[in-house]
């Protein structure tokens, strides 16, 4: 965990720079590819991400140590042919995964956040899940277990082959020539983001496209057809931790209004989306037909609320990197504390950012767990003695913070709902 924490410490910082340059430059071009909201709750769902890492919220079925251990036929030598496996083993089995994720109605839940944003750039590469707790694709790692590929080379290659599929999600950069046949390109990743219907399911591949080109999921980027970003049934909410789970709830309301006991079996295994014909009927859904005609999802939201919401994930950053640079002095139940901390509080000013009123009973919420966590911290030296302030600052920011956000929902919120009755 400590070496993950290292890492990320390294990682998260460049990957806040890159999205700041291409925002930049992306102006200077004459094109707007991020919108304040949507980048706020893109960079919050990437918070919850790591938090969930730290707390060590995934369940796996079978290890690849135990794999190596029970199925390895061959032993390579070769320090440098056994990095290139693993980075093949896990492209490999990443499209599959990829794949298994977009067709199956209940893995689809693990992955829509990624897909939620209606923009296309750096900043929704950080929308990573956390409705994906349980390790289910343990079997794609079989061939590499196989082969022999130790579990320290996984582990090394892993986080490397992860953080290459950041650089691809972005606007800014046109097709690439010849490298389009090898690896995946912004121009590839823009297909497999889009919800025409020429490009839906297609492009699955991580870093080498050959594998779409091998399986019959390619499709090249059309001039003709300029990608529309998104998923079909828009989420309409800024709140990430909301999106994680909106397709299970889905799901999950499906199952129980349909009068047959098979739908009620099926429906989590069938191709996503399906729905039992007796619930379509009675609880029909709206997706989207034309994807031209769709309008993005926003919200009416002042200077104000705009620069609160970035001092509030700003707050959020900082607090989860001193999480991350500080982890080895972290007691377990300090960490579990922390991390729910601020998942609340992203939670709390995200649902601020969609304006509804829960916003308030979430930050008193927030608030509760702050104090709790404030307890808890007096009983730990090591951190007292790497920020003797922590305390001071927190209790600082929870007042602000629930003072803040009364005067939103009490004020601003309030006229936006009188507008909205007077127009109506």
């Amino acid at each position: 965990m400590e070496t993950y924490a290292i890492a990320l410490s390294y990682a998260i910082p460049g990957f806040i720079v890159l999205v700041a340059i291409e925002s930049l430059l992306s102006r200077w071009m004459g094109m707007r590819v991020n919108e304040h909201m949507d980048t706020i709750s893109s960079l919050s769902s990437g918070v919850t991400n790591t938090l969930k890492s730290l707390m060590g919220l995934t369940v796996v079925i079978i290890s690849y140590e135990w794999m190596v251990g029970q199925f390895a036929v061959f032993n390579i030598q070769s320090s440098v042919a056994l990095y290139v496996l693993a980075f093949i083993g896990l492209d490999f089995a990443g499209y599959w995964s990829h794949r298994f994720n977009h067709v199956v109605n209940l893995f689809w839940n693990r992955h829509i956040i990624h897909h939620s944003s209606e923009e296309f750039n750096l900043s929704c590469a950080l929308r990573q899940s956390i409705s994906a707790i349980v390790g289910i694709y343990f079997f794609l790692y079989i061939p590499m277990a196989i082969i022999g590929i130790p579990t320290h080379v996984i582990a090394v290659i892993a986080p490397i082959h992860f953080f290459a599929q950041f650089w691809y999600h972005t606007r800014l950069i046109n097709k690439m020539g010849w490298l389009e046949y090898i690896i995946v390109t912004p121009s590839h990743h823009r297909v497999h983001h889009a919800i025409n219907p020429q490009y839906i399911d297609k492009n699955f591949s991580e870093i080498f496209i050959i594998w779409d080109k091998l399986f019959g999921t390619f499709q090249a980027e059309l001039k003709e057809v300029p990608p529309v970003y998104g998923i079909t049934k828009p989420v309409n909410t800024w709140n990430p931790i909301l999106i994680n789970y909106m397709h299970l709830w889905q799901l999950s309301k499906d199952a129980w209004r349909t009068q047959k006991w098979w739908d009620k079996l099926r429906i989590w295994f069938m191709p996503t989306g399906w729905r039992p014909t007796d619930v379509i009927e009675q609880y029909p859904l709206e997706y989207t037909k034309d994807p031209y005609t769709r309008e993005k999802y926003k919200t009416e939201s002042s200077i104000a609320l705009i620069v609160w919401s970035w001092s509030q994930l700003t707050v959020s950053l900082l607090f989860m990197y001193y999480m991350l640079v500080n982890i080895a002095n972290f007691q377990f139940i300090g960490i579990v504390l922390f991390a729910l901390f601020l998942m609340l509080s992203i939670f709390a000013y995200t649902t601020l950012m969609d304006g509804h009123r829960f916003a308030l009973p979430a930050e008193i919420i927030k608030l509760a767990t702050g104090l709790l966590l404030l307890y808890q911290m007096n009983e730990w030296a090591p951190i007292s003695e790497v920020l003797p302030a922590m305390s001071t600052l927190l209790s600082i920011y929870l007042l602000v913070s629930l003072l803040v956000t009364v005067y939103f929902v009490v004020f601003e919120l309030r006229t936006r709902r009188d507008n909205v009755s007077v127009s109506a």
